[in-house]
């Protein structure tokens, strides 16, 4: 399970003060002053963690210690000030220790010391305002967000998934979703996982991207939860693969697999395709077709390509309604034998 620790980090002048010192900048955690205040445990699970030697750090006091006793490494921080969520980041080592806090972010005069302290093995400024929030969380659009937030199951999973948030946390791997075959099939579907059934749900990877990587990939979430209220209700999950993990695996009438792009551009066009034919060869049942999913009609020659190898492109005509733009049936009866190889 993963969890998504809401963190107010920008809300004060002191807050601004300790996200400039540790969040706008990496800490050299090797230097004698800060590597004197960590327990050689920590210490070497920070070098594991961070061989370069430096980390961006951010923790919370004593009163919070049992709303922090479930976080922990590859755990989602997003972090909040300004009536926005400011930045998010992925939870590498994580610990306490007042003597480093102190030394991070020295107390006020008379004020409390911070105690829990935190690594991010990932973080990614952003600009979502809590009303996009308080939608995917099913709050109200008023909802301020005020001290630490823990959330869990469909809660962390609706943010996850919401802002297709990806992270380095294995997501775990196993094929019992899937139907049996001979063993080399067995052998090609052990590291994929179909993620459950329900719209909002972990687009955590179970594979490792690189250690300063966290991925909020909001317009082409906001494409897709669009996208799947035109589904009629046919199930729609995604699964992971060594490639990553899918946009959308639809079970209707007709199996289909999504990708979708924040744009229409001759690169994303290209991505989208490149994903696709990688993703389809993992699918859990025989794929029917592949689909682009684009905000806007891209160029004739982009759509070409997609056609080319048997791919749908739909795309976004009007606030809520979808075009279909299908590939010639040749083609896709042609790809059809790729796909399922």
């Amino acid at each position: 399970m993963t969890h998504v620790l809401v963190s107010p980090a920008y809300g004060s002048p002191e807050a601004r003060r300790h996200w400039h010192d540790t969040l706008d900048r990496e800490v050299p955690f090797l230097a004698a002053a800060y590597r004197d205040g960590l327990d050689g445990a920590v210490l070497r699970r920070l070098q594991e963690t961070h061989p370069g030697g430096t980390a961006r750090f951010w923790g919370a006091t004593r009163a919070h210690d049992k709303k922090m006793e479930p976080v922990g490494t590859g755990d989602v921080v997003l972090f909040t000030g300004g009536n926005q969520v400011r930045a998010v980041g992925e939870i590498g080592v994580i610990f306490r220790s007042t003597a480093l806090a102190d030394m991070l972010w020295p107390p006020a005069a008379g004020g409390e010391s911070w105690h829990t302290v935190y690594s991010l093995r990932g973080f990614e400024l952003t600009d979502i305002p809590y009303a996009e929030l308080s939608s995917v969380l099913g709050y109200k659009a008023n909802f301020q967000y005020p001290g630490q937030l823990v959330l869990t199951g469909a809660k962390a999973d609706a943010v996850i998934d919401g802002f297709l948030i990806t992270t380095q946390q294995a997501s775990g791997r196993t094929a019992d979703d899937l139907p049996a075959g001979n063993a080399a099939d067995e052998e090609a579907t052990r590291a994929v996982r179909l993620a459950a059934a329900e719209e909002m749900r972990t687009s955590l990877t179970s594979y490792t991207r690189p250690a300063t990587t966290t991925l909020v990939r909001r317009r082409e979430s906001e494409l897709l939860r669009d996208f799947r209220r035109t589904l009629g209700g046919a199930p729609a999950r995604r699964y992971s693969c060594p490639g990553g993990m899918t946009d959308l695996y639809v079970e209707g009438h007709l199996i289909e697999l999504v990708e979708a792009k924040s744009a229409a551009s001759r690169i994303h066009v290209r991505q989208a395709m490149a994903q696709l034919l990688d993703y389809v060869r993992y699918s859990p049942r025989p794929v029917d077709r592949l689909i682009a999913l684009l905000p806007e009609a891209p160029a004739p020659d982009d759509l070409k390509l997609l056609h080319d190898y048997g791919i749908d492109c739909v795309h976004r005509s009007a606030p809520g309604v979808f075009r279909r733009l299908s590939a010639p049936e040749g083609n896709r009866l042609r790809m059809l034998a790729f796909w399922t190889l």
